[in-house]
């Protein structure tokens, strides 16, 4: 009998997907068109991103959400062990905390810190301050404190859920060679709980450098109330507008390629003896990767 003849190959056409492409990019080019002809002067965003006073915005915004992130991230450890206390005062207490602090708008937060001298004109601690209100309290400091301590109670949830991910057994075995519970919590439990730590705390740090924004209600000189200060003297609001997205596009992308590298980092830690005495879970490779 003669051979059979193969079958034609014929390749599937995904007509769906040229139809999704092509609409983009129509759509892509109607945006362009409408941008080239809308009345906005874009040989002076340029200028604007450079001025001085957008200089010292993005100073501002840059150093008030590293300041807030970093204090945010120190409270919310501390809230989340506290959390997770066997003391029921200190778990009560850090559940209030996170109930309020969360609870709480961040611009309601930094409002209520910037007008603290309402209720209390002076600030009076035993043998460390003796001052005005007004004058302790400034506008960067007011929204220095809603930020960091808003953001302090997401990170005590960020932080729990990063610790409870790692099974207690390895904690118990820690426990059985003597290791005391802060050699446990920093040798054992935080480098695996990093790895569902991490991305959280990445995203939520760009969201802070956009949270900034809220402090040009009491007149912090971040970038938003620098393009206003602009387009008050030219009234070139959307330019001045446009000049400050620039800046916020440029920190967030930086602030995005240092998570994803520190989300690698981590990520090949996990590849290493701690994840494989963490597979472990009790016995001689746990006492190993507990030493490196």
């Amino acid at each position: 009998m003669a051979a059979p003849e193969p079958l034609p190959i014929v390749r599937l056409r995904h007509w769906g997907r040229w139809v999704a492409a092509a609409i983009i990019i129509a759509l892509l080019v109607l945006l362009g068109i409408a941008l080239g002809n809308a009345q906005i002067a874009w040989d002076q965003v340029p200028d604007f991103v450079f001025y001085r006073v957008m200089a010292t915005g993005l100073l501002n915004t840059v150093v008030l959400a590293v300041l807030s992130q970093a204090v945010a991230i120190v409270l919310g450890i501390v809230i989340a062990l506290l959390r997770r206390s066997a003391n029921p005062v200190a778990r009560w207490f850090a559940a209030g905390y996170i109930w309020i602090f969360r609870g709480l708008p961040v611009l309601l937060q930094i409002l209520l810190w910037y007008n603290l001298a309402l209720v209390f004109p002076v600030i009076d601690i035993p043998f460390l301050v003796h001052e005005q209100t007004n004058v302790l309290i400034s506008a960067f400091t007011a929204a220095f404190l809603g930020l960091a301590l808003n953001e302090s109670a997401y990170m005590a949830e960020i932080v729990r859920a990063g610790l409870n991910s790692v099974d207690n057994g390895q904690t118990e075995a820690a426990k059985s060679i003597g290791m005391t519970p802060a050699a446990t919590l920093r040798r054992v439990v935080l480098p695996q709980a990093m790895r569902v730590i991490i991305p959280p705390t990445g995203n939520d740090f760009i969201n802070m450098l956009k949270g900034t924004s809220m402090a040009s209600v009491i007149g912090v000189t971040e970038l938003i109330h620098a393009a206003n200060n602009i387009s008050s003297n030219n009234l070139l609001v959307m330019e001045t507008l446009l000049a400050a997205a620039v800046w916020y596009m440029v920190v967030v992308t930086v602030a995005g390629v240092g998570q994803h590298y520190l989300e690698r980092a981590f990520g090949q830690a996990d590849r290493g003896p701690l994840a494989r005495a963490g597979k472990a879970l009790r016995g001689v490779p746990l006492v190993r990767s507990a030493r490196v």
